[in-house]
């Protein structure tokens, strides 16, 4: 028969995929955090205006 040929090793692939996918979702996260902090620190701005 023919000679058959192993297939090519993709792992390096595999956990580079899996590295760029939870890094993006770090990033996302914090961005996330960063936002509603800034978020709730605008609502107690707002707050002191509208008590004074």
């Amino acid at each position: 028969m023919f000679l058959q040929e192993a297939p090519p090793d993709t792992t390096g692939y595999l956990i580079f995929g899996y590295a760029v996918i939870f890094g993006t979702l770090l990033v996302y996260l914090a961005s996330f955090l960063v936002r509603r902090r800034n978020l709730e620190q605008d609502l107690e701005t707002l707050r002191d205006l509208d008590d004074e």
